[in-house]
């Protein structure tokens, strides 16, 4: 398992696939000046 972010730590880059296909490049690919990201676990 992954260290927990700190304030201040850069989001590490990588690659998430979406649900309706195709994949996401966090945090290169949202070109906005604020980021936030929320990851939701559904339903299992």
């Amino acid at each position: 398992m992954s260290e927990k972010l700190g304030i201040g730590d850069s989001f590490p880059d990588l690659t998430i696939n979406l649900v309706g296909g195709g994949t996401l490049d966090l945090p290169g690919g949202l070109d906005t000046k604020y980021k936030v990201i929320l990851f939701y676990r559904g339903h299992w």
